[in-house]
């Protein structure tokens, strides 16, 4: 049998690929949930919280980062738990007042997300307490710039949000656009070696403890990356148009391109490596490519998910 991750209080929802996976942390002081999935799952995201609480409230959200998959049941859980304390990484803080929704990637990507407020940041080095643990929150930019991950040393424990899954790593969205970014995931994954957990609880997939594996996979794909910044170009186009099919689980061709072709980290990533085909075909071909790898099916003018 798999050895399992059993600690007091602490729980984690695995949610798929849409929405990321939230952890919840109970003691007797407070009860803490850790991200909170898209928006089009928010009715679900509430309804694990409030099946597995009760009657008691939830007391603090936590985001590990901004991305859509991450935060997008915020809102929905502020409004449901009106006295909720939800904790971001500094470096958003801005951008979340002002509620800059291009700066926090929602219009780059093509994503939702409803708007929410927070009441607090999270500096690293700091330690928060949850379920009778103590976390330290550690930098973990690459994927994000501004992303944290959470470490329990006595378990050894690593939320590690889309920094390390099991086989890989979050969209380097930096490089999407043009900035340079893959060493920053080399120094996360330095990061999480010189932690040396015994387990690993990602943003998607389920929790796991072959943690040299995960590292040893993780440094292929960013090699193959670094070699061949084309490739990761490819990657990410393909993650953004399966994420929104995941989204909306079919959606008529013509105007799925047409949506595509608006969205602007696509534009970017086209004129920059793909520019020799117009931006509709090389978004064609990426759908083809999808189709090829069973990720979608063409039903005569729709586009399905799979």
């Amino acid at each position: 049998m798999e050895p399992r991750l059993q600690i007091p209080g602490l729980l984690v929802f695995e949610r798929g690929w849409l929405s990321a996976n939230n952890i919840l942390l109970t003691d007797d002081f407070s009860a803490t949930l850790i991200d909170s999935g898209y928006v089009t799952h928010q009715a679900q995201t509430l309804a694990l919280v409030q099946n597995t609480l009760k009657d008691r409230p939830l007391d603090r959200l936590v985001n590990t980062h901004l991305h859509s998959d991450h935060c997008g049941g915020n809102h929905q859980l502020q409004l449901h738990y009106p006295e909720l304390q939800t904790l971001i990484p500094p470096g958003e803080a801005k951008a979340v007042s002002d509620w800059d929704a291009e700066a926090l990637s929602y219009e780059a990507t093509g994503q939702l997300c409803p708007r929410f407020k927070f009441d607090g940041v999270m500096h690293v080095g700091e330690v928060l307490r949850m379920a009778c643990l103590d976390w330290e929150v550690h930098a973990a930019p690459g994927h994000d710039p501004h992303s944290v991950i959470l470490f329990e040393p006595t378990h050894k424990i690593l939320i590690s949000a889309d920094a390390l899954w099991a086989n890989g790593f979050g969209v380097v969205f930096p490089e999407l656009e043009g900035l340079a970014a893959f060493h920053e995931v080399d120094q996360t994954l330095n990061l999480i070696e010189t932690l040396n957990p015994s387990w690993v609880i990602p943003g998607h997939g389920a929790v796991f403890n072959q943690v040299d594996e995960a590292l040893s996979v993780a440094r292929k794909k960013l090699e193959g990356f670094v070699k061949d910044p084309e490739k990761h170009a490819r990657y990410g186009a393909k993650v953004l148009l399966k994420y929104k099919l995941l989204e909306l689980f079919q959606a008529e061709n013509t105007t799925f391109v047409a949506w595509a072709s608006d969205v602007p980290y696509l534009k970017i990533l086209h004129q920059t490596y793909f520019a020799q085909i117009t931006l509709q075909e090389w978004i064609q071909n990426l759908l083809r490519d999808l189709e090829r790898s069973k990720a979608l099916a063409y039903q005569d003018t729709l586009l399905v998910n799979l």
